[in-house]
């Protein structure tokens, strides 16, 4: 996972004190977190539409979470400012991967990578959601990084 790559997007983050444990450092489970927002801000970066807004025009019901690895590196603590990474998806037929950083200063965290699915309502009813092909446009969109 650690790949020598240039991230798609890099934002700044504070820990708060609700992400932390009684120890003071980052509860496990929040990392996560961090991960799924930076994912959505990735496809905003990328030229996409809001969240909201992206899953009304591109007719899309979200993209769950199928596949996930994480390694904790070292802890960061409540106030600490952490550099979050995340690379351009690699795309599969209705799936991709992102793989994301967590940094503090030049030291690693925390790493990991999300599989997600792009999925859409049946126009039927007859399924809630069901695995569609990541748009070619919206795939475009990372292609010339």
């Amino acid at each position: 996972m650690s790949t020598p790559t240039i991230p798609f997007l890099t934002r700044e983050y504070r820990i708060e004190w609700g992400q932390c444990d009684p120890a003071g450092i980052v509860f496990a489970p929040r990392y996560m977190d961090m991960f799924a927002e930076s994912s959505v801000l990735l496809f905003e970066a990328a030229g996409l539409p809001k969240k909201r807004d992206m899953l009304r025009e591109l007719g899309v019901a979200g993209f769950p979470l199928v596949d996930l690895s994480v390694r904790f590196l070292r802890p960061a603590s409540y106030g600490d400012v952490v550099t979050i990474e995340a690379d351009a998806p690699i795309f599969g037929n209705s799936s991709f991967t992102i793989a994301h950083r967590i940094r503090l200063g030049d030291v690693l965290c925390v790493e990991g990578t999300e599989k997600r699915v792009w999925t859409i309502c049946e126009k039927d009813g007859s399924a809630p959601l069901k695995a569609a092909r990541v748009p070619d446009d919206v795939r475009a969109r990372f292609a010339s990084g």
